[in-house]
């Protein structure tokens, strides 16, 4: 924009139209899929036919044109200055949802006015990232200050616990995907690096709970050796010192190779030797302290502490917190049930889907798996199987391909921002964008735990596609205007 005089504003920027491109490819391909996922060979009916998914989903498209191209024209300063006004009424409206909202599959998240269902949590995706692009761009702004840290943490573990509540899991993750923003932004690495930690000391900690190795399971066990080794690899990684990493792990050793030749001669408790080997290495961290006088060795200290508290209370987490049918999910994602007519079945059925699609596919709606109903949700979360069979590896291949591009597209357009705020915002984008992919992606292939979240523009669904129209439309408006003055 070019300032004129003292009150006026002149647009000269011109809108993305890569990612506009993208967009209205993505919705279009969404709808065909949409139809073929939804075809019922019984009560044909057409493309165009209101009563039909593929109808309604068309009114929801429509919808979203006008939606996004009301986006654009919105003067770019109005998401800046009432940011926070947004997050406040977003919050407001998961606690009614809360309150008010029947069940519907488990879940209390959608809101019914008369023929029209929303979810609110779905629209809670942009007003979270506006709201930390406003927090990012307030003068002297540190993320790293312990306050301005809690503030950030708040705005988007607040939303989690409501979501959370609303039993709506897998929406839940996608707010915490932003995380990749802070990262961005200042974030140490050793927090996304524990993050990534807690997972593998989740995953050994329940698949091998079974067998025992001592007074630890198998599990703890290995997680044990891992946490010892991860840290040492901290104090390489960020004392730059190397006396004190192998010193850390020659302990370890010495300890782990006593008690091989004292099992020579007695029996040897190996779960209580790895706690041995885990305690020396806490001692000698203390003793770095005390010696070198730097809070580094603490915080690592603090590592080694947090990481062996989370590993302990992983069994209760898992057994007593998670419903039984969440527990079902990780069981089989991880391969220790198959549970084919149950909680497997979703993915069983996805996988031979897509499995029976071969090189090139069965043709437009040709598919048998999706045609019979085989799939269940098979027009909402699993929709990538029904492109899996009707289009085979090319199809499901050109698809990631250009969510990948347009991926990388917004990454273009989040670091060509000349503000904090559009950075932000755009980076918030961007890894809504990517958790969605990957998640959905992965749960229909059966990687991933069935979490229920949409693939993006090709899911049925109002809420959803309104949620990622305004989500992208923010950015492509706040891109449009970056060369203000």
């Amino acid at each position: 924009m070019i300032y004129q005089g003292s009150k006026e504003w002149v647009e000269t920027g011109k809108i993305d139209r890569v990612t506009t491109g993208f967009y209205l490819l993505f919705v279009v391909l969404g709808w065909l899929n949409i139809y073929a996922a939804s075809f019922d060979l019984e009560h044909v009916t057409g493309l165009f036919d209101l009563s039909g998914r593929a109808g309604m989903q068309l009114i929801w498209i429509g919808s979203s044109l006008l939606l996004a191209f009301a986006l654009i024209k919105i003067d770019v300063r109005f998401y800046e200055t009432y940011a926070f006004l947004f997050y406040m009424a977003g919050i407001a409206l998961l606690v009614i949802t809360l309150l008010v909202a029947k069940e519907i599959n488990g879940s209390r998240s959608w809101l019914i006015i008369g023929p029209v269902r929303l979810q609110p949590a779905e629209f809670m995706k942009f007003v979270i990232a506006l709201a930390l692009a406003k927090v990012f761009n307030s003068y002297g702004f540190r993320l790293m200050d312990r306050t301005n840290l809690v503030l950030v943490s708040s705005i988007i573990l607040l939303p989690v616990f409501l979501v959370i509540a609303q039993s709506e899991t897998g929406t839940a993750l996608v707010y915490l995907s932003l995380i990749l923003v802070l990262y961005r932004e200042g974030l140490p690495g050793g927090f996304l690096f524990m993050g990534i930690a807690a997972i593998i000391y989740f995953v050994l900690g329940i698949k091998f709970s079974d067998r025992q190795i001592g007074i630890i399971s198998e599990g703890e066990f290995m997680a044990v050796l891992l946490i010892i080794l991860f840290t040492a690899f901290l104090i390489r990684s960020y004392l730059k010192k190397k006396e004190p990493f192998v010193i850390t792990l020659l302990l370890a050793a010495a300890i782990f190779m006593a008690a091989y030749i004292v099992s020579l001669w007695v029996e040897i408790d190996w779960g209580a030797i790895a706690l041995v080997a885990l305690s020396a290495t806490a001692l000698y961290l203390l003793f770095l302290f005390f010696r070198f006088r730097r809070k580094s060795f603490l915080y690592i200290l603090l590592f080694l502490v947090t990481s062996f508290l989370f590993l302990e209370s992983v069994e209760y987490v898992f057994y007593d917190v998670l419903q039984p049918h969440q527990q079902m999910r990780i069981k089989v994602t991880l391969g220790m049930e198959q549970d084919l007519s149950g909680a497997g079945y979703h993915v069983g059925q996805s996988k031979i889907a897509i499995g029976s699609g071969g090189v090139t596919g069965k043709g437009f709606l040709n598919g048998t798996q999706t045609k019979l109903k085989y799939v269940p949700e098979q027009d909402t979360d699993f929709i990538f199987c029904t492109i899996g069979e009707e289009h085979g590896f090319v199809g499901s291949a050109t698809i990631l391909i250009l969510f990948v591009v347009f991926i990388l597209r917004l990454l273009h357009l989040a670091e060509r921002q000349t503000t904090l705020f559009g950075r932000v915002y755009g980076y918030a984008v961007t890894s809504i964008f990517l958790f969605h992919l990957v998640i959905n992606i992965g749960m229909v292939i059966g990687i991933m735990p069935v979490i229920g979240i949409p693939l993006p523009f090709f899911s049925y669904g109002g809420s959803s596609l309104w949620g990622f129209t305004i989500l992208l439309f923010i950015l492509l408006r706040i891109d449009k205007s970056r060369n203000r003055i």
